[in-house]
């Protein structure tokens, strides 16, 4: 894959994240646009004029942070990037996963690749050397606070980069010149500025921000499925979804929405068994607003792609350099707050998703609301079918209610003082993941609980793309004629909502728009 400083795409942000499921080794090749290195050159020529002169420059010759007024003699300015290496080297926690690293590693790349960060061409040939080699620095995934950079990760990343620190190989951490030695790739040696901008910016944030953003899309194209066949299995009318009541809001992810539940329900025997004469005036909110209140979440998932895919494309590191007048200007784009806000965003949608998923489970097993056995059980009392699923999915729903509390608003200064306010992206990223898992448990829940619903309701059919849902849920989790151990089918379940085994009914609908890009 060719990469264009300032020009990556979601599309190549994907392939470059893929392989979620245990995959080390990356599946793409990269190489930096041979274009971008007049900029690159340039801009490290500055740095090095800079480094031989007598004017005080941030990060070149003097210290860091409160530290900025001590100025460093140039016989230890090598030193003085190792030193900030290895003293910002202090992340604790679980390793981030490798997906997470690879984008890491891609985008510090573009980012020093457009010129403006005063980094010789190796520190970038490193970077990518490194990915293509399929190694991953292990980089422990707590200890920023997503300002002034996310200094810690990816100082740990710039470690093995040098040959310290480690590598994850093969699932294995692995010390870092020896993984370095094997792949026959030079330890980095850092000249002037070169350890400042590998550790000051934000593509750590952004990674995990991408990666909860990617690792989201096969759970909501499930959501969009499995809501569909709960509306059939509760006999619901598919009138909400008329296109003229969402044409007068104007809300695109709504209409969207709306459009993926009409293709969904088309056709459907049940659906037409209560078309007349169905006593019911109104449907449930969590039936008839599924266009409102997922269609919201899909708007604020759509603009969070936005705001990361700019980021992703970002200059983030401090000082930059800009060569065409030699200076370089000290700013604050290392400072998260866009990615914070974002994820934050993300947060509250992705609760809603799981939030109105489990009202879906709780009005199917309300025989007074649903007119289904109680419980979805034949022998209610003697079963309890779906009663305490239910509760689980009401515990996870309550979690990620918790976990929804926006991160950005919450501050801590550091550096005494001098770095005051802080946007804790890094955390409002990193918290995405549990959310994610909290919401494919839910789905996995109503959908067994739906695909209970459409069996009392045999020999009539559903449509045909709900009873391909139906049939890949089957494959795992039989009916559930008496009551068993159903932790194994829920697991199950789940584990098909995260690995998308529901997209290809969404996929096959004809003229949809994509998830994260409007009609």
């Amino acid at each position: 894959m060719l990469l264009r400083p300032g020009q990556l795409t979601l599309d190549e942000l994907q392939a470059i994240h893929a392989g979620t499921e245990g995959q080390i080794q990356p599946l793409v090749t990269l190489v930096m646009d041979p274009l971008a290195l007049p900029a690159i050159q340039a801009s490290a020529a500055v740095v090095r004029r800079a480094a031989e002169g007598d004017a005080a420059v941030y990060g070149v010759n003097t210290g860091f942070g409160k530290l900025a007024s001590t100025r460093i003699s140039e016989a230890d300015l090598a030193t003085l990037q190792l030193n900030l290496i290895r003293s910002h080297s202090v992340g604790v926690g679980a390793p981030l996963a490798a997906p997470v690293v690879r984008l890491m590693l891609a985008m510090k790349a573009t980012s020093l690749a457009r010129g403006f960060s005063g980094v010789r061409p190796v520190v970038i040939d490193t970077l990518l050397a490194v990915h293509n080699a399929g190694l991953v620095p292990l980089v422990p995934s707590q200890g920023s606070v997503g300002a002034s950079g996310d200094l810690a990760p990816l100082a740990h990343m710039t470690l093995a980069l040098m040959g310290e620190g480690a590598f994850v190989v093969d699932g294995k951490p692995v010390a870092a010149a020896r993984a370095l030695q094997d792949a026959g790739i030079a330890p980095l040696q850092l000249a002037a500025k070169e350890g400042l901008a590998l550790i000051n910016g934000t593509q750590t944030s952004t990674a995990l921000a991408l990666h909860a953003l990617l690792s989201f899309e096969p759970v909501l194209e499930s959501a969009l499925v499995i809501g569909a066949l709960t509306v059939d299995a509760a006999r619901g009318s598919d009138g909400p979804f008329d296109p003229r009541i969402h044409a007068l809001r104007g809300q695109p992810g709504q209409i969207d929405v709306a459009r993926y539940y009409r293709q969904l329900l088309a056709g459907s025997e049940i659906r037409a068994s209560h078309a007349v004469g169905d006593d019911r005036v109104q449907d449930p909110y969590c039936l008839r607003c599924q266009p409102q209140v997922v269609g919201a979440c899909l708007d604020q998932l759509r603009h969070a792609a936005l705001v990361l895919l700019r980021e992703a494309n970002a200059v983030t590191d401090n000082p930059l350099v800009f060569a065409e007048d030699g200076a370089m200007v000290s700013g604050g784009n290392f400072h998260a707050e866009p990615v914070a806000l974002a994820c934050d965003a993300m947060a509250c949608a992705i609760a809603e998703v799981g939030a109105i998923a489990e009202r879906r489970i709780a009005m199917l097993i309300d025989s007074g609301v649903s007119r289904l056995p109680p419980f979805l059980t034949a022998d209610a009392g003697l079963n309890s079918g779906f009663m305490i699923a239910h509760v689980t999915a009401a515990a996870l729903a309550s979690e990620n209610k918790s976990m929804a509390h926006p991160a950005s608003v919450d501050s801590l200064p550091t550096s005494a003082n001098q770095e005051d306010h802080v946007s804790m992206a890094t955390f409002a990223a990193r918290r995405l993941q549990p959310m994610i898992a909290n919401v494919a448990y839910i789905l996995g829940i109503e959908w067994m609980a739906s695909a209970q619903a459409i069996d009392f309701l045999r020999p009539m059919a559903s449509s045909a793309p709900l009873e391909r849902a139906h049939a890949v849920l089957r494959s795992v989790s039989p009916t559930i004629a008496v009551d068993r151990h159903l932790s194994p089918d829920i697991e199950a379940a789940a584990g098909l909502v995260r690995r998308g085994a529901l997209a290809p009914v969404l996929h096959a609908l004809q003229g949809l728009p994509a998830l994260w890009v409007p009609a």
